[in-house]
Formats: structure tokens, C-alpha cells, sequence
């Protein structure tokens, strides 16, 4: 199979140069920004990043001043795009960067994959982008390509399978080498995508694909457990003007979040106001109920939001006017959509 792995340089680059797609981070080799566009684009979809993107370096344009940056800040930037502990992990690697290398991006290896938050991929994706080193930025979509292009049933989360791909790809790696690793990423992202039937017919690679007459069927992967599931219910608290929140805890889920308050639990009408006079609500009125799903990773939260009134402002939480929950305070998705059905029932 080597000689497929030689033949990729010679075919996929002139592909790329003539089908790139224009992306805002691909405007130029600055690290800090190959670096945060490939965090933002873990497990986040290319159109969902590009606003983020930009209103981010907008706010913290340098490195200094992502180290500076106040949490509250930080995550209202990234509100809505989930897994939080992303960008505090930014946070800790510029201030890595500002204290062991005076600000400076690192541009070896091996340094740049002992910051917080930087996995081999994101190391290899910014050495070979930003530095032009043979630096493979193996993800799923890579794996899946070489799956199909080799025919290989190996599932493909398996860690030899990912070993033994990034050590032919680095093999194989041309003098390009930054262009060369997002081409093989923008053919996984386009035309041998995920979750549908490959273009083979579009595909530059076609006539060396072993795999092509049954793309559909790789990549195989190992069977997952399913996720667990959990009820809870949310308490949406208004007093005047003002909703009731609360900070998560530093640690966990969502950490250091805001919320609306919560109990574990499926609970209704009469049953769900005596769980919130418990939370230490005075409730005046239930106003309606709506039912929800958030899914992380292992988990699904099967949620239902209850909107009442209350009649005393509890010193226990914060509350906020509506303004300012979106204008300051970071809600993450699972709880923001409760704040979003305010502006429906408005409507």
C-alpha cells in the first residue's frame, strides 16, 4: 500500500490548489491563528466556526492578550459552540507561551504537544501549516480517506491504525507540507465526506482507490456503547424583569458555566414547584413547561424547562435582565436553549 501513500503529494495538491475552499484561517500561516481555528473546528462543523472566528480574534487579537483575557469574556466568545474546557485550555497555553517562550509561538514538535489543550493532530496541523513541517494532522476524516483509499477493514479508532497512518503519511509528506495536510483534510471534508456516499466520481484520487467500489461500507469502527441517559428539570425563574442564575461548579461538566438552576429528575406541574420552593424559589405562578434534549459525548440529558414567576429576588443566585444574560453571561447550549424559548413565547 506504500505506493498509494507516495502517489497522494503529485495528485492531491494541484486538486487542491484549484478546489480549496476560501476559509478565513486559511488566509495566512500566523500559528495563533492556524491554532485557534483548529481547536474551534474539533468536533464543530467549518460553517459554524467561520463568525466565531472571527469575532474572537476581533476581541483577543495576540497571544498576550488571550492570556489576559478574563473568563467571563472567554466564554461568552465561545457560547454555543460546547466543550468548554476548549478555550480554557487556550488560555492556559498562551499563558504557557507568554512565561516559557516570551510570547513567541513554539515552533518545535514536541513543544508545541506539551501545551495544554494540543493533541497530536492539532500539533501536526500547526507544525506542517505553519511551519512547512513533515508533520502529519491525522483525524477522522484522514482516517477515513485512507481507510477507503487502502480498502482497509481496520477500525479506524483503533491506535495502531492511527499510528501506522501518520507514520506513512510523514513519509510521503512533500515539501508543501502545509498545503499537503489541508489537502488531505479538505478531501475527507468534501468529496469522501462523512455520514453520506463518497464522489468518487469527483474524486482526484480515483484511479488508484482500492477501495472505491465500496466506500460506502469504510470506515469500519469499533461498536460504542450507548450513551447513558439522564433526566433533569430546569427552572427558569423570573422576577420582574430579571431570570434567576447560577454558576456551575469548577469542576465537571460544563465547568464554571452559568445555569439555570436544575434538580436531577422528570418533575411537572405541582411536584416541579414544591422542587423549586426547595431551591429556595417564593413561586408565584408556573407559566408553561417545555420538554428538550441535549446529547454530549457519553451522555444524554433529557430535559424539560419550567417557566415560573417568582416573588422575591433570592440572594443565593444572580439575576440578570435578559439583555444582560445575552450579552455577558456564557449559557451553554443545553441551557441556553431554555433562554431562546423566552424569546418564542415572547413572540
Amino acid at each position: 500500500m506504500d505506493e498509494i501513500y507516495r502517489a497522494l503529494p503529485g495528485t492531491l495538491l494541484p486538486w487542491y490548489h484549484l478546489n480549496h475552499r476560501q476559509l478565513p484561517w486559511r488566509g495566512d500561516k500566523e500559528p495563533y491563528h492556524i491554532w485557534l481555528s483548529e481547536i474551534m473546528l474539533q468536533q464543530t462543523r467549518v460553517e459554524a466556526v467561520r463568525g466565531y472566528y472571527t469575532r474572537f480574534l476581533d476581541a483577543l487579537p495576540t497571544i498576550e492578550m488571550l492570556a489576559d483575557a478574563d473568563d467571563e469574556l472567554l466564554h461568552k466568545l465561545w457560547e454555543g459552540l460546547g466543550y468548554y474546557s476548549r478555550v480554557r485550555n487556550l488560555k492556559k497555553a498562551a499563558n504557557v507561551i507568554m512565561r516559557d517562550y516570551d510570547g513567541v509561538f513554539p515552533r518545535v514538535y514536541d513543544n508545541v504537544l506539551s501545551l495544554p489543550g494540543i493533541g497530536p493532530y492539532t500539533a501536526g496541523a500547526i507544525c506542517s501549516i505553519a511551519f512547512g513541517q513533515p508533520t502529519p494532522a491525522v483525524d477522522g476524516n484522514v482516517l477515513r480517506v485512507i481507510s477507503r483509499l487502502t480498502d482497509d477493514d481496520t477500525p479506524t479508532d483503533t491506535p495502531h491504525f492511527r499510528k501506522n497512518v501518520e507514520r506513512k503519511l510523514a513519509s510521503a509528506y512533500p515539501k508543501e507540507a502545509g498545503d499537503f495536510t489541508q489537502a488531505l483534510m479538505e478531501l475527507g471534508a468534501t468529496v469522501c465526506g462523512p455520514n453520506r456516499a463518497p464522489d468518487c466520481t469527483a474524486c482526484p484520487c480515483k484511479a488508484f482507490c482500492k477501495g472505491k467500489h465500496r466506500a460506502i461500507e469504510l470506515p469500519k469502527r469499533t461498536p460504542k456503547r450507548p450513551k447513558r441517559e439522564e433526566e433533569r428539570t430546569v427552572f427558569v425563574v423570573a422576577c420582574g424583569d430579571r431570570y434567576a442564575l447560577t454558576k456551575r461548579p469548577e469542576k465537571g461538566l460544563l465547568a464554571g458555566l452559568w445555569q439555570f438552576p436544575d434538580a436531577i429528575g422528570a418533575f411537572t406541574g405541582q411536584k416541579a414547584i414544591d422542587v423549586a420552593g426547595e431551591l429556595g424559589f417564593r413561586v408565584s405562578n408556573l407559566l408553561f413547561e417545555v420538554e428538550k434534549t441535549h446529547i454530549f459525548t457519553h451522555i444524554v440529558w433529557k430535559m424539560r424547562g419550567i417557566y415560573l414567576q417568582a416573588s422575591a429576588l433570592r440572594p443565593e443566585y444572580t439575576w440578570l435582565t435578559m439583555e444582560e444574560i445575552r450579552d455577558s453571561a456564557a449559557l451553554p447550549t443545553a441551557y441556553r436553549q431554555f433562554f431562546e424559548e423566552i424569546f418564542e413565547e415572547i413572540r
